[in-house]
């Protein structure tokens, strides 16, 4: 029998992200409370993308720095043309690796050892000052982020364009059914993947429930979303593995007592 059965469980990607995850916790026996922390809409200017998206040839390298970010490029490169093969792709994680691959991209590199982030990535063999020196790299991301990736590749001697290709906001959503579940105790975890997120999560919930909010387990799959929570005041944090798997994992382990 799965640790989470009868376990509620609020899910926090974005709504086009969500069903995995919560799918995964309802086939274990748990309940998931869709509340999307993030929304995803178009690049206010499009041009950039498009100008991309014309010349992508002129890169030897694109990386995706989301799942958002390859859906959003690769529909408008792959509506002209089909992904030039000279061009090597990268990504964060297996799942932009695998938004990447259903626009028939075949060469993908993406971070080894079980951790997916800017660090992980640029710690591969490709991304290191002999391999870089002198390419043109195109960083496909929303309207803005972590400087550390492109500000690194710069240092190692490569052309880098950073192209905006979505731009990431709050969600107008009706926060009623999680305030109400708070306000029971009904709540057995949350799951938040992102800082922006977080920060999103408390701020929609509002004042008068953040002390219920930041008394639940807080599971998140990264370090660095993990600090910021501490920071807020969330009293249990949870760093689990990467991605769904990962939270899934902790998820198990947490509430079987390992």
């Amino acid at each position: 029998m799965s640790a989470l059965r009868g376990r509620q469980i609020v899910v926090t990607r974005p709504a086009e992200q969500a069903e995995k995850l919560a799918r995964e916790i309802e086939a274990r026996g748990g309940s998931a409370l869709r509340f999307p922390v993030l929304a995803i809409f178009d690049a206010d200017d499009p041009r950039p993308l498009q100008d991309a998206a014309a010349r992508i040839d002129s890169f030897d390298l694109a990386i995706f720095v989301s799942p958002n970010a390859a859906q959003k490029a690769l529909s408008v490169i792959t509506a002209r043309r089909a992904w030039p093969e000279r061009v090597a792709a990268a990504a964060m994680g297996e799942t932009s690796a695998r938004a990447i691959a259903r626009f028939g991209v075949a060469h993908i590199i993406s971070p080894e050892g079980g951790r997916f982030d800017s660090e992980a990535l640029l710690q591969r063999p490709e991304f290191q000052a002999e391999a870089l020196r002198g390419r043109r790299v195109a960083i496909f991301r929303g309207d803005a982020g972590r400087e550390l990736l492109g500000e690194t590749l710069e240092a190692r001697g490569a052309r880098v364009e950073r192209i905006p290709c979505y731009r990431r906001g709050r969600p107008q959503i009706d926060a009623g059914p999680l305030r109400a579940a708070l306000a029971q105790d009904a709540i057995d975890a949350l799951t938040v993947t992102s800082s922006e997120g977080l920060d999103n999560l408390v701020a929609m919930v509002g004042a008068a429930d953040a002390a219920a909010l930041k008394r639940v387990p807080l599971f998140v799959a990264h370090q660095r979303i993990g600090e910021a929570a501490r920071t807020l005041g969330f009293a249990r944090v949870v760093v689990t593995g990467p991605g769904d798997a990962g939270l899934l994992q902790g998820l198990e382990a947490h509430f079987s007592g390992r």
